[in-house]
């Protein structure tokens, strides 16, 4: 059974997913609880890159500033890490980001923009947008025009906002 879910982004932009617990149980609790506690409310979409990807759910615009949001890391469930986890990166899949440490995801996830299945086995698949509306403004997050703010490469410009992500 698919939970489904609404992220709200500014400029009137929905991304509509569904997240799959049967493959990566601990990240879609882990989801579901943060979006519940409107952790991701007006946090911001602060790595996007054409033809790759969408990044959110860590960072908040503030005083003109990226300042990251934390949360606590949950395990990695992908192939490397030594559980079973079929989901592939195509066009619309969600993601847990992670640094080099392979349990180190926590509230941070990515969209992918395109095919990606270089990250298939690596990275924490977990859902998939539901709908051509929703893989369209992905497309169009991912082409925003973007530039190196402080130490960060490929944030927009202009900023992309969760405003909210809601269960449906």
């Amino acid at each position: 059974m698919a939970n489904q879910f609404c992220i709200n982004v500014s400029g009137n932009r929905k991304i509509n997913i569904e997240v799959y617990p049967q493959h990566a149980p601990v990240t879609v609790e882990n989801f579901t609880k943060l979006v519940k506690s409107g952790f991701y409310s007006g946090l911001c979409f602060h790595r996007v890159i054409a033809g790759f990807m969408i990044q959110g759910g860590g960072f908040k615009i503030e005083n003109g500033e990226l300042n990251q949001k934390a949360s606590a890391n949950i395990r990695g469930e992908f192939t490397s890490n030594k559980v079973a986890n079929e989901l592939k990166h195509t066009t619309g899949t969600i993601s847990m980001a992670r640094a080099r440490d392979k349990d180190s995801a926590s509230s941070q996830f990515f969209i992918c923009a395109a095919d990606c299945a270089y990250l298939d086995g690596e990275y924490a698949a977990f859902g998939r947008a539901t709908d051509e509306n929703s893989l369209k403004n992905i497309k169009e997050i991912s082409e925003a025009d973007t530039g190196k703010w402080m130490h960060f490469d490929d944030v927009p410009v202009e900023p992309i906002i969760i405003e909210s992500i809601t269960e449906l």
